[in-house]
C-alpha cells in the first residue's frame, strides 16, 4: 500500500487543504501539556500565568488560522481563474475545430456533387457548357459573341465569337467525350490501357471530322473551329500522348483548348475586336471631320457674301449721307437768302 501522507525524498509532504484541519488538532495538543505540565500544586499564579498563555496561544492560533484560510482562498481564486482561462481557450478551440469540420464537410459536398458532374455524360456536357459560357461573358462583349448560334447547315454550334473577316466568325465546341481518356487513367494494367488509348484515339478523330465537317462553312465562319476541353490534365494528357492527332486537327482547322489557353485566345480575339471597333470609330470620325470641313466651306462662302452684302450697304449708306449732306447745305443756303415780302394791299376804297 501506498503511504499517506506521501513522502517525497524521505520528507512528509502536507496538502494544502489539510493544514487547516491539523491546526485546530495540534493547539489542542498544546494546550493540553501546558496544563499537564503547569497544573497547579496549590498556588494561584501558576493558574494566571498559565491562563495568560493559554489567551496568547490561543490568539497566535487564531492569526494562523486567518492567514491560512487567505492564503487558501487566494490560491483557490486563482485557480478558478486559471479554470476559467482553459476552458474558454477550450470553447475557442472546439469552435475553430467545428468550423473546420463544417468547412471539410461542404467541401465533401462539392466533392461529391462534381464526381457525379463528371460522371454524368449529359451532366459533364452541361458542366462544360456553362464555364464556355461564363469566361465568353467574362472576356468579351455582349454583341461579341452568340450562344447556340444556328449555321446554314442547320447545326447549332455551342456558342459563335463574332470576328470580322478576316479571319471570320469562329465557331466553338464543347462536347469532348471523356470516356475513354478516364479509362485510360484508370486502367489497371498494360492491356487495358492499350485498348483505352486506341479508343481515346478514335474517339479524337471522329469528334475532330464532326466538328471540321459541321462547324467550318466558307464564307459564314473563319477556316478554323475551336473544342473546348473543360480539364486542363485531359488538354496535357492529349499533347503528351497524343501529339500527332492533335497536329493533324490542327491541320484541318480544328484546334483544342484548354481553360487557361481558351483565355488567352478570348484575350486576342478581344484586343482584335476593340481594334475593329477603334477603326469603325475613325472611320466615323474621319467622315464627320470630312461633312466638318464642308461645313466649314460653305460657312466661309456665306461669310464672304455677307461681307460683300455689308459692303454694298456700307456704300449705300455713305452715298445716302452725301446726299443728305446736299439737301442740308441746300436747306442752309435757302434759309440765307433774303427776300422782300410785299405790302398787304389796301382795301378799296
Amino acid at each position: 500500500m501506498r503511504d499517506f501522507p506521501p513522502r517525497i525524498g524521505g520528507v512528509l509532504c502536507v496538502p494544502d487543504w489539510l493544514l487547516p484541519l491539523l491546526v485546530p488538532v495540534v493547539a489542542a495538543l498544546a494546550g493540553g501539556f501546558l496544563v499537564l505540565a503547569f497544573r497547579p500544586r496549590g498556588g494561584g499564579e501558576g493558574v494566571a500565568l498559565l491562563a495568560d498563555r493559554m489567551e496568547a496561544l490561543s490568539d497566535r492560533l487564531d492569526q494562523a488560522v486567518a492567514q491560512q484560510n487567505e492564503r487558501l482562498a487566494r490560491s483557490l481564486a486563482d485557480s478558478a481563474d486559471r479554470t476559467q482561462e482553459s476552458a474558454r481557450r477550450i470553447h475557442e478551440r472546439l469552435a475553430v475545430i467545428d468550423a473546420a469540420r463544417a468547412n471539410i464537410e461542404a467541401l465533401g459536398g462539392q466533392v461529391t456533387t462534381l464526381a457525379g458532374i463528371l460522371g454524368n455524360k449529359q451532366a459533364r456536357g452541361a458542366f462544360g457548357e456553362v464555364q464556355l459560357r461564363d469566361m465568353l461573358a467574362d472576356r468579351l462583349p455582349a454583341e461579341g459573341w452568340a450562344w447556340q448560334h444556328p449555321l446554314s447547315n442547320g447545326t447549332r454550334c455551342d456558342a459563335l465569337i463574332r470576328l470580322p473577316f478576316p479571319p471570320g466568325p469562329i465557331a466553338i465546341d464543347s462536347k469532348f467525350p471523356l470516356e475513354a481518356w478516364q479509362a485510360l487513367r484508370a486502367a489497371p494494367d498494360d492491356a487495358a490501357r492499350v485498348q483505352a488509348t486506341r479508343r481515346l484515339s478514335a474517339d479524337i478523330r471522329r469528334h475532330v471530322d464532326d466538328v471540321a465537317t459541321k462547324y467550318i462553312r466558307p464564307g459564314e465562319t473563319a477556316e478554323g473551329a475551336l473544342i473546348f476541353l473543360p480539364s486542363e490534365a485531359l488538354h496535357a494528357d492529349l499533347h503528351a500522348l497524343h501529339g500527332g492527332l492533335v497536329q493533324e486537327a490542327a491541320r484541318r482547322g480544328v484546334y483544342l483548348v484548354s481553360p487557361g489557353t481558351l483565355w488567352a485566345v478570348l484575350g486576342a480575339m478581344r484586343a482584335l475586336m476593340r481594334d475593329v471597333r477603334l477603326r469603325a470609330e475613325a472611320q466615323h470620325l474621319r467622315l464627320e471631320v470630312a461633312r466638318l470641313a464642308e461645313e466649314t466651306g460653305r460657312l466661309d462662302r456665306r461669310v464672304a457674301n455677307l461681307k460683300r452684302h455689308f459692303g454694298e450697304a456700307q456704300a449705300d449708306m455713305d452715298q445716302i449721307g452725301i446726299t443728305a449732306q446736299k439737301i442740308l447745305g441746300a436747306a442752309a443756303r435757302i434759309e440765307a437768302v433774303e427776300i422782300d415780302t410785299p405790302a398787304p394791299a389796301r382795301a378799296a376804297e
